[in-house]
């Protein structure tokens, strides 16, 4: 069995969606500064890193995070080399419940600084998508796509996991497990990301 961590590793400096706050990371206690332990305190949006979006990110009044259900967080996934995420891409892809694209985008992880020039659905693709049945879709960077595909993905249903790392990954048949934060209501979680191939 191989278990693959595809979650970006949360950390002060690192890139964050225009507009998201960034992360920062600070010691609110430490045992070299005469406390008797050490606590971190950290700050950051919800989108930061690897993190799954909620139906109230896009829908007012929609479900939050917390509500997502586990059986589509976990469950047999395609992780899927793509050139883009066109709409001729996802007819390419095979059909699956949860599916993982792998795009130029990966290299993006490099960066601390965003690219705005990143692969990313639009609402053609988006409906092509939930139309072949998807129920959670990831991508390798901050942004599954434009506000309509969002809006077509999340009043569906389908669950859009963002900021996946999947440059150690090669395509084919996984075993995923993402689960985000359980935070109540919230429009998104980070999550920790993990695929297992047995």
């Amino acid at each position: 069995m191989e278990i693959f961590d595809v979650s970006v590793p949360l950390r002060e400096g690192m890139v964050t969606y225009p507009g998201d706050p960034e992360v920062h990371i600070e010691l609110a206690a430490s045992i070299a500064g005469g406390d008797v332990v050490n606590l971190t305190r950290i700050d950051f949006g919800l989108h930061s890193g690897t993190h799954v979006d909620a139906p109230v990110h896009f829908i007012d009044g929609a479900a939050g995070v917390d509500a997502i259900p586990l059986e589509v967080l976990v469950g047999p996934c395609e992780v899927v080399d793509a050139p883009d995420l066109s709409a001729e891409s996802v007819a390419a892809a095979p059909r699956a419940e949860r599916i993982l694209f792998k795009t130029p985008n990966s290299e993006l992880w490099a960066r601390d600084v965003f690219e705005e020039d990143y692969a990313r659905l639009d609402g053609e693709a988006a409906r092509l998508l939930v139309e072949r049945g998807v129920r959670l879709v990831g991508v390798d960077y901050l942004s599954v796509g434009d506000e309509e595909a969002h809006h077509a993905l999340l009043e569906a249903g389908v669950v859009p996991v963002e900021g996946l790392d999947l440059r150690a990954v090669e395509p084919g048949g996984y075993e995923l497990v993402c689960l985000p934060l359980r935070v109540v209501g919230a429009d998104g979680a980070p999550a920790r990301a993990i695929l297992i191939r047995r």
